[in-house]
């Protein structure tokens, strides 16, 4: 079992009570030092422009540029994102950036990558918004450059969506043959095939139960392709509040304060994996158990300092995970 954790980036307004916005990218580069520390295997960022639940002006760190900020701020742990939107950038441009990013890092990135799904978003940046079968469809192309920028000395491509001719990526990637591809997202009928045919991993964010259904239809899609299920890394995203209930009702409140919501939308949003250690190892090994094989975990109040830590020196033992996470 590996465990990742999400950084403070401003994206659920965890950062408002961070006022100057130097302090605010300090505060998630502390973060990042801290789970490096604690044993996490890698931290995550979202690829997004405005805050949720409600846009409202507030900072969030742009996911790429804050990647290379990290890889020199940090210096074993991994780096990844969860998930960069397609739309937002051209697959040959992504696979440049993440080349270097890549190399800065010393080969420690992880791509993740999804359709994008933020309409908001998209239409206040200028992005034609196109239905969920278009946006798979240009994924879909979007993966077969990036893998080519990556990997051949000139890429060459000619797609519906995207074309590239010729393309010299140098720097390639420190990682052979490539930084490990996510692909996040659980749609059955195109997003699990394109993790059987491009991915390194899946990622999904689902009830226990939907969980191994999913695994089941990735499972079904790999040996339609002929692909080895068990090469491909099974991920989760895994919300979670740890404490006695004081302290979790601690959180939830200033959750909810943070997000302008009320608490009862804090607590479903949290409430399969809320309580002291030993419920969240609990939580966490019935996912195992369903074929999970990476947690990436979001932790409402990390920016307030220490949570990495206490996470790490009250759940990892219960899971048999220690220091050693770093080392995989």
């Amino acid at each position: 079992m590996k465990v990742g954790v999400f950084l403070p980036q401003g994206w659920r307004r965890d950062l408002v009570d961070v006022t100057d916005p130097v302090e605010k990218y300090e505060a998630m580069s502390r973060c990042a030092r801290e789970a490096e520390e604690a044993g996490f295997d890698a931290v995550f960022l979202y690829d997004h422009f405005h805050t949720v639940p409600d846009p409202t002006p507030e900072a969030v760190f742009e996911c790429w540029t804050s990647m290379a900020a990290l890889a020199r701020d940090t210096r074993t742990i991994r780096l990844g994102q969860m998930v960069t939107c397609n739309s937002y950038r051209p697959p040959a441009l992504l696979a440049k950036m993440a080349s270097g990013i890549d190399v800065m890092s010393h080969g420690r990135l992880i791509l993740g990558i999804g359709a994008g799904w933020y309409q908001h978003e998209y239409e206040a940046y200028g992005y034609e918004y196109p239905d969920t079968p278009e946006r798979l469809r240009m994924l879909r192309e979007s993966l077969q450059v990036i893998k080519s920028m990556w990997t051949d000395g000139e890429a060459s491509f000619d797609g519906r969506y995207y074309r590239v001719r010729g393309a010299i990526n140098e720097p390639k990637p420190v990682q052979k043959p490539h930084p490990p591809i996510w692909i996040g997202g659980a749609g059955e009928k195109v997003t699990l095939k394109l993790v059987a045919r491009y991915g390194d991993g899946c990622n999904l964010r689902a009830d226990l139960e939907t969980v191994r259904h999913k695994l089941g239809v990735l499972r079904e899609h790999c040996e339609t392709v002929g692909r080895d299920y068990d090469t491909i890394l099974k991920t989760a995203e895994f919300y979670a509040i740890v404490g006695d209930r004081r302290e979790v009702e601690r959180v939830v409140k200033d959750t909810a304060r943070r997000i302008g919501r009320d608490e009862e939308f804090v607590r479903s949003q949290w409430q399969e994996h809320v309580g002291d250690a030993d419920q969240v190892a609990e939580a966490m090994r019935q996912y195992a158990d369903a074929g999970i094989e990476y947690f990436i975990v979001n932790l409402p109040n990390s920016a307030e300092g220490g949570v990495f830590q206490r996470f790490a020196e009250e759940v990892f033992p219960k899971l048999g995970v220690g220091s050693a996470v770093r080392k995989i």
